[in-house]
């Protein structure tokens, strides 16, 4: 079942910000970033995908840090965006690139980190969800919001300090993982598709709606709680379904 588990985190690695070497590019009409949060640190849990013990890219072997605990490193940091948007990160989470976040390949996932641009001073404070960069001398790989509110797009690189935050002990009984399947913003059409999935999987895990985001209203279909060694074996089923776009969350 660990190599399950290795095997399914460098699956990955392979389609996320580890190719963000590859041509990328800007999104045609971006936003205004200017309101923009900073990312908020709090206690997480560890993804039970990004952080195996190591993994390798283009011949070379990463170690992930067991813990980010006084984590402060000098580097250059780069940016990833439309082509790798909407697409699975190593965290299982879907890379968002107007989002306030980062890859590292060492750092655990997820970390909290401010960056500073040692160019211009200004700072941010980013979740580390992702693995990437891999070019020498580059720490950190950004969001594209990330990196417009650095003031590094221009240049597409930066000279930046990372300072890992603490964010103290993790509460357990909260932080839990589940797989999202799909999401709607009719509760109907989500009770429905609760359903014709629940006779599919054969009533194996617990499914459930809810509502996020205050403004706009999107009724979630998760499968979970669950635990690292269940995530194989339960995509293997859903894709049998043909429910190939899941990735992990948190409820």
């Amino acid at each position: 079942m660990f190599k399950k588990y290795i095997l399914c985190a460098l699956l990955i690695f392979a389609t996320t910000a580890c190719l963000a070497q590859e041509k990328d590019s800007a999104p045609v009409n971006p936003p205004d970033f200017t309101h923009v949060q900073n990312a908020i640190p709090r206690p997480l849990p560890l993804s039970p995908y990004g952080n195996p013990p190591s993994y390798e890219v283009n011949g070379i072997t990463y170690y992930v840090m067991k813990s980010a605990h006084g984590y402060e490193a000098t580097g250059y940091a780069s940016w990833y965006g439309t082509k790798f948007d909407g697409k699975r990160t190593s965290s299982g989470e879907p890379y968002d690139m107007y989002a306030m976040t980062a890859a590292s390949p060492t750092l655990p996932i997820p970390t909290f980190v401010e960056v500073v641009n040692l160019q211009n001073n200004k700072s941010i404070i980013v979740k580390v969800n992702d693995r990437g960069p891999f070019h020498q001398g580059r720490i950190l790989d950004l969001s594209y919001a990330a990196a417009s509110k650095l003031g590094m797009l221009k240049h597409g690189t930066a000279h930046v300090k990372v300072i890992a935050i603490d964010t103290g002990p993790m509460n357990t009984q909260i932080s839990k993982h589940y797989l999202q399947v799909a999401a709607f913003t009719n509760n109907k059409n989500a009770e429905q598709f609760i359903a014709k999935l629940q006779s599919e999987i054969e009533n194996q895990v617990t499914l459930t709606s809810k509502s996020i985001d205050k403004d706009y209203r999107v009724y979630r279909v998760l499968i979970g709680p669950l635990e690292p060694t269940q995530l194989a074996s339960l995509q293997k089923k859903l894709n049998k379904y043909g429910y190939e776009k899941t990735f992990l969350t948190q409820g």
